[in-house]
């Protein structure tokens, strides 16, 4: 490294899950890191997300796995029924087997939960400094000096060694490097979190469900104890989408799930307010990297939710990140490469399953009679061999991915 511009800090652009996660990994490599965030807070919104093993293990090496731990809601298994007539499709035990099998547990947690996780620890940390109302809107480097400059909405420049791009899926970095177009999928995801007390008895199972329906499905899953439930229902919209948020409405929701089963048909009629997503993915891309700057989670790689994998994946993209400045000696240009070269391949594996995932959940007619007998008879550990190469990853073996 250049000593001369060793003591300048590492620009992170965004303060989500993605952000915090490299600001925790850079700092426990000895770095100094400013998160620029453009909300007027950091913070997160969103409702439940699934962990798996991988997620634990990428806690551990980030040095929050008690923190984490401590919130999340461990689940006894996952389990797949058919929207129409209740048929169960597949269950996959998640229990003191797949711990052993995979070192971790599966578990559930509220989004806010493990993003709260990792600004205490990154807070704690001293070394991460927290800048809002900050969008980056361009970045420019300087190859002499081997510096890199994020230029936000006010003309401020901030100055750093290097800078990642944790910016999420309408990313402001890669808009500049790569300026492809988002995929939108036409798929549109209500959430919602609803009290236990209103949730049915005859659904409160301590698992992670999902009720496939054709051109739809449904999920629900414990949070914060088993004191909420998260409601996620996802439909092929009949309009033309725009990617983002929006709140959404009870009669939309009710119009396109008219033909399920009653059971699950319930869980429609909980939630009081529902958010509503309208879904995006990008092409994979196999250069994440540009000079001293880099891209790291939904900004790499906004993928659909049918694999439970966005916060996984960014978690897992920042512990690479840190552990290949540590075997590079904080050598960025060698670190960055063998980031790269470890993250492409999976993360695209995980953008392209997902895609995979959502025709198999969303299955009609035949197709639906050919998913509905995929896992008939099959064992809890061939359920698990199919997994290992999405839950087997950990800080050991993250730099064996490539």
């Amino acid at each position: 490294m250049n000593n001369e511009h060793a003591t300048l800090p590492v620009l992170v652009s965004g303060g989500g899950i993605g952000g915090l996660a490299a600001a925790l990994a850079l700092v426990r490599q000895g770095f100094n890191v400013q998160v620029l965030e453009q909300a007027p807070e950091i913070g997160e919104i969103g409702a439940g997300i699934q962990l798996g093993p991988n997620a634990f293990h990428a806690f551990d090496a980030l040095g929050i796995g008690d923190k984490a731990r401590g919130r999340a809601v461990y689940t006894d298994f996952m389990v797949m029924h058919d929207a129409i007539d209740e048929q169960r499709v597949g269950r996959i035990e998640t229990g003191e087997a797949f711990r052993e099998r995979f070192g971790n547990p599966y578990a559930v947690i509220h989004r806010a939960d493990i993003h709260g996780s990792l600004l205490e620890g990154a807070v704690e940390t001293g070394r991460v400094e927290f800048f809002t109302n900050t969008r980056i809107e361009k970045v420019e480097q300087d190859e002499t000096a081997r510096t890199v400059t994020a230029i936000d909405q006010n003309g401020k420049r901030w100055v750093g060694q290097a800078l990642i791009g944790a910016d999420g899926g309408k990313s402001v970095v890669r808009a500049q490097y790569v300026n492809d177009p988002p995929r939108v999928t036409g798929h549109v995801v209500y959430r919602a979190v609803v009290d236990k007390a209103d949730f049915p008895d005859d659904l409160k199972w301590n698992a992670a469900s999902l009720w496939a329906g054709p051109k739809c499905h449904l999920v629900h899953y414990p949070l914060r104890g088993g004191e909420q439930y998260n409601v996620v229902v996802t439909f092929h919209s009949r309009q033309q989408e725009t990617w983002g948020v929006t709140d959404g409405s009870k009669e939309e929701v009710e119009s396109y799930f008219q033909g399920i089963c009653p059971k699950a048909r319930q869980l429609i009629e909980l939630p009081k307010t529902w958010k509503r997503w309208a879904t995006a993915d990008r092409e994979p891309i196999d250069t994440w990297v540009f000079g001293r700057v880099t891209i790291l989670g939904d900004a790499a790689h906004p993928t659909t939710q049918y694999m439970a994998q966005g916060a996984c994946m960014a978690m897992e993209d920042a512990v690479t990140l840190g552990e290949a400045l540590r075997v590079t000696n904080k050598d960025w240009d060698a670190a960055l490469q063998l980031y790269q070269q470890n993250r492409v391949t999976r993360a695209a594996r995980i953008v392209l399953s997902g895609r995979e995932m959502g025709r198999l959940y969303h299955a009609a007619g035949v197709e639906r009679l050919v998913r509905n007998s995929l896992w008939k008879g099959r064992s809890q550990e061939r359920f698990y061999d199919a997994m290992e190469w999405l839950y087997g990853w950990n800080v050991t073996n993250c730099l064996e991915q490539a």
